[in-house]
């Protein structure tokens, strides 16, 4: 007979670098599925029915405790008493994707930008604005790294992972008008 394996709290267990914490909130757009590794960084925040959104998996771990502050600080933000978060956050990606990421970071509360601004941050090309366009598009972390403030250049709102309703509610919460087109 085989010994089973199951993920221990002990940080050095090799078993316990793979556990996923997950607890989930109730938030003005929906409710919101948080993730996070042993460390506690956050891994990601889901929305119901968004584009590659995450869903709790077997073996992820039900837990509120790693979330404790993240949950503040977004009952803050959603109060509009929050305007940045400050908080852990551990989204693996290419490269490439990893420096939008960076540049999403910048845009700050009640401000939007373009694809293109966003491309140009990170010293890439005007035609790479489209996979600037897939990055932004695959941020595991929504909310937290604000993807829902970049716009189309003519102050469209284009594309958000989490429906362009959501993210026309968490512009107007912050008080940010698209650009003129």
């Amino acid at each position: 007979m085989t010994p089973t394996t199951t993920p221990t709290d002990d940080p050095t267990d090799p078993a316990a670098a793979s556990v996923t914490y997950w607890s989930a909130i109730d938030s003005p757009v929906g409710r919101l599925l948080l993730t996070a590794g042993p460390d506690g960084a956050l891994t990601s925040l889901s929305v119901p029915g968004q584009k590659g959104g995450r869903s709790v998996q077997d073996g992820w771990r039900h837990d509120a405790g790693p979330f404790r502050e993240a949950e503040e600080q977004l009952v803050a933000y959603f109060a509009g008493e929050l305007t940045e978060f400050r908080l852990p956050l551990r989204a693996e990606g290419t490269a490439f994707r990893e420096r939008v990421w960076a540049a999403l970071d910048d845009v700050p509360y009640g401000a939007t930008t373009t694809y293109g601004e966003i491309a140009a941050r990170i010293g890439a090309s005007r035609p790479a604005v489209r996979a600037v366009g897939g990055a932004i598009g695959a941020n595991p972390l929504l909310i937290l790294r604000p993807c829902h403030r970049v716009i189309g250049a003519d102050g469209s709102l284009t594309g958000y992972a989490g429906g362009l309703e959501r993210k026309t509610r968490l512009l107007a919460l912050e008080g940010a008008a698209p650009l003129a087109g």
